[in-house]
């Protein structure tokens, strides 16, 4: 077995327990889905534009799983099961691992930057399942997308973003960098029903800060005040 692709199954076996051998990690869609599009990837960057979209297509097909040959993968991307779309103008940087369901999406072209219209991924970057990442912003180096999150805006390095439209949430620092699956660590320590509660009471607070300004100013138009 070539050095490289060694490499590359003992990547995923690093962060997927169920396989016994890097052989049956060769079974998996992911991974013959990042192989067809090296091969896509290849033709699309030659303008054989037909080329590259019939072995996209055909990868689909097999694996159920969609990137567009324009997309820029780094190294040992691993998709976890399938269903997963990564768009046209998509940058994923190392050891990104993306689970079922996830889209790495566009926006209109005309609101992009450059013509660029999917998101930059950082390295160590982990997208859970069903999560959807829109538009040309950046994700940090080791940034987690919660499970259905929607991201719209950059997330910062090592953040933990969840809910729609996804915001950050504190997390605790742990001192052992194992790989956590999903991004979520299951932990009594981490609750994160408590935490979006804390985020939510933060927005009430800012709201209700916001009505009383504006009640004030209302008196103070109506003469309320000077009475």
């Amino acid at each position: 077995m070539p050095l490289a692709l060694t490499r590359y199954l003992s990547s995923i076996q690093a962060r997927d327990p169920a396989p016994r051998s890097r052989w049956e990690i060769l079974s998996y869609p992911g991974v013959w889905a990042v192989g067809f599009h090296k091969i896509a990837h290849a033709l699309y960057r030659a303008d054989l534009f037909l080329l590259a979209r019939l072995v996209n297509h055909f990868s689909r097909f097999l694996t159920a799983i969609d990137i567009h040959p324009g997309a820029t993968i780094g190294k040992n991307l691993f998709i976890d099961h399938g269903f997963v779309v990564i768009g046209e103008t998509s940058v994923i940087g190392d050891n990104v691992t993306i689970y079922q369901g996830a889209t790495l999406g566009g926006t209109n072209p005309t609101n992009g930057i450059g013509g660029k219209r999917h998101p930059t991924i950082g390295d160590d970057v982990v997208i859970s399942l069903g999560a959807a990442v829109l538009g040309p912003i950046m994700v940090g180096d080791g940034a987690k997308i919660g499970a259905n999150a929607v991201l719209t805006r950059d997330a910062p390095a090592g953040a933990t973003m969840i809910g729609i439209p996804a915001k950050p949430i504190p997390v605790l620092v742990q001192e052992d960098a194992a790989f956590i699956p999903y991004g979520t660590p299951c932990s009594e320590k981490f609750d994160p029903v408590t935490q979006r509660h804390e985020i939510l009471k933060c927005e009430l607070e800012v709201l209700r800060a916001r009505l009383d300004a504006f009640e004030r100013e209302e008196r103070k138009a109506s003469g309320g005040e000077a009475a």
